[in-house]
């Protein structure tokens, strides 16, 4: 604080200007800092505000497609939501601080509860393994003699092109009933399967990352499906997705599906989906993706079964040349 000149003291009216003005300089000096003290408060306050604002917004996949876009990125953006919290709390705004804690809290169980949606499968009687081959893989070999040691009943395969199309043909003795559906040019999807396939049940949305074909299983038919969605907004994600619903809620009876979702699994999409086919998403959370040479990991490959109770886990397998790692899901019909 500035200390006033004394208005009665015996100094010189010189010596009294002088110090006059020095004390007005240092009040001067004095409000500045208290005003900058203030600006860089109310600075870190918006941007603690605008912190909480993205990370709601990535709960509102339902609203717009860019909800979902940030919910690929939901754990980071909860992280920086609970600096915000902080930062609010140290400004003792309390109203704004216990709100963001709210949603802050409920982010991080939204991210952290499917990793921890583990349980005892290693029996049951089913297997899918899912695989996101990449259009680049040079040599289908390594993931062939992988699918053949696990011996899944069920494989979904995505990005399946001309040069690696040679897997399906490998895999053809011991999963006879395939079904193949062109999609980009990153190359098509496709299933196979060692149960025999429901004749003229082959579903192919050309275009649009979907195959499907109804087999005959020892607990009756069910629908294997394979899906592969376009990457989030401002990509094609959410119209693809619309047009799909319809072709996936037509189909009759149990579903099983695999796919590279290209979205993680507390998403919009991911509600659409599993409403449409009466499914459900198995296993814990699974990072298949590596972005920015493995610094971030993303759980896009996803297994839906029916939606019974029954135990079911996944597996992360190698990228075998892929990408992608791949999934072995192991669950139950019934």
């Amino acid at each position: 604080m500035c200390k006033a000149c004394d208005s009665g003291s015996r100094h010189s009216d010189v010596f009294r200007t002088d110090c006059e003005g020095v004390d007005r300089a240092c009040r001067a000096a004095y409000e500045r800092t208290e005003c900058d003290f203030v600006k860089a408060r109310m600075f870190l306050r918006f941007v603690a505000l605008i912190c909480l604002f993205v990370l709601g917004a990535s709960h509102l996949g339902v609203l717009h497609p860019l909800g979902d876009s940030l919910a690929v990125f939901r754990g980071v953006l909860t992280i920086v939501g609970a600096v915000a919290v902080l930062v609010l709390v140290l400004q003792r705004r309390w109203v704004l601080a216990a709100l963001g804690a709210g949603l802050v809290l409920w982010s991080a169980y939204t991210v952290l509860m499917p990793r921890f949606a583990f349980s005892a499968a290693v029996d049951a009687p089913y297997a899918l393994y899912q695989k996101n081959m990449s259009f680049r893989m040079p040599d289908t070999g390594p993931l062939a003699a992988d699918i053949l040691q696990q011996a899944p009943d069920f494989v979904t395969l995505e990005e399946v092109d001309r040069e690696n199309l040679a897997l399906l043909d490998a895999l053809k003795p011991d999963y006879p009933a395939q079904a193949f559906c062109p999609f980009m040019n990153v190359g098509g999807v496709a299933v196979a399967s060692r149960w025999p396939k429901v004749a003229g049940s082959d579903v192919c949305l050309q275009g649009q990352g979907m195959v499907a074909m109804q087999v005959a299983t020892p607990d009756g038919p069910l629908w294997l499906v394979a899906l592969h969605l376009h990457w989030p907004f401002p990509h094609q994600q959410a119209e693809q997705v619309r047009q799909l619903e319809t072709a996936l809620k037509a189909l009759e009876g149990p579903v099983v599906l695999g796919g590279d979702f290209n979205m993680v699994p507390w998403s919009h999409t991911m509600r659409v989906i599993t409403a449409a086919t009466t499914t459900r998403r198995i296993g814990a959370t699974k990072y298949t993706f590596p972005l920015f040479d493995g610094l971030y990991m993303l759980p896009i490959d996803h297994v839906l079964v029916n939606a019974n109770t029954r135990p079911a886990e996944t597996w992360r397998r190698p990228q075998l040349g892929s990408d992608h790692f791949g999934l072995l899901a192991r669950f139950y019909l019934r």
